[in-house]
């Protein structure tokens, strides 16, 4: 207890330093993020008391802070009930299957919160750029994607969609703090390399995502990720705010200038980076 007062002591002034949070402290973060992590305990009870099913994907370009914000809504979860999913390229006996199949294993049973750090839209991405499918393969999955999601949230599933998007400048940054942290070599890839010289690649890969895969049933939740905590408190507070549980605490709404609906506008006003 003695270590929440001195927390709040320096919101007052009294040591702190900036967290890199919207002019938050260090301790201010920490005070929110423990306050939203208490939450997310009660939402995932909820979850197990109801048999519920609940999928969460974090998307997003190279360095957008997937990694981090995942770890940061699960790392007072149960870890019988939560799983993280992070798929490498398929298998050659996965490619022979239907491109749906694989992924399927991972869904949510009751009791469980999945989340999908990268899921089937890498062919709408990395897979698209890269040229690691064909365009047939790839008009093939823009096709059937949201019927697909319309099948699972028919089924019972409640699917949350998140893009972390950041800017070229950034992207550029973290990728080179990358390089330079032995604790993150394991991050570091071939895809990492080629992030920078295919932006623009990536850009209308992205768009056209959001364009044809963004639906009432199963909409995009874009999250202005530059800076990393501020994206995650947000993120945060959306999942909570999105998803009823018992018990749940009147909370602050997230930002809607750092997580919002996909809107065609926000790219031609720059809200979605270019």
């Amino acid at each position: 207890m003695a270590k929440r007062t001195s927390a709040k002591a320096n919101k007052n002034g009294k040591g702190g330093k900036s967290g890199g949070s919207g002019g938050e402290s260090d301790n201010d973060y920490s005070d929110e993020l423990y306050e939203l992590q208490v939450e997310l305990v009660k939402l995932q009870k909820d979850v197990i008391a109801n048999n519920r099913r609940l999928l969460i994907i974090m998307e997003g370009r190279d360095g957008a802070g997937k990694d981090g914000t995942i770890k940061r809504i699960t790392e007072h979860m149960s870890p019988r009930e939560t799983r993280v999913v992070a798929l490498s390229k398929p298998s050659d006996r996965e490619t022979t299957q239907w491109y749906f199949q694989r992924y399927v294993f991972w869904l949510p049973s009751a009791d469980e919160i999945v989340l999908f750090n990268r899921s089937w839209y890498n062919r709408a991405g990395v897979e698209r750029v890269m040229g690691f499918c064909t365009d047939e393969e790839y008009q093939r999955f823009m096709a059937t994607v949201t019927t697909f999601e319309e099948m699972l949230i028919g089924s019972g599933i409640e699917i949350l969609k998140y893009y972390l998007d950041i800017t070229k400048s950034e992207q550029k940054k973290r990728l080179a703090e990358r390089r330079k942290d032995p604790l993150k070599q394991w991050k570091i890839s071939p895809i990492d390399e080629a992030a920078q010289k295919h932006w623009d690649d990536y850009t209308k890969a992205r768009d056209a995502m959001f364009a044809r895969t963004h639906t009432l049933h199963s909409p995009w939740h874009v999250v202005c990720a530059n800076d990393k905590k501020t994206a995650r408190l947000n993120v945060i507070r959306d999942i909570l705010n999105h998803v009823d549980y018992e018990g749940r605490k009147k909370l602050i709404a997230p930002d809607p200038e750092i997580v919002f609906s996909f809107d065609p506008l926000a790219r031609k006003s720059g809200k979605i980076a270019k």
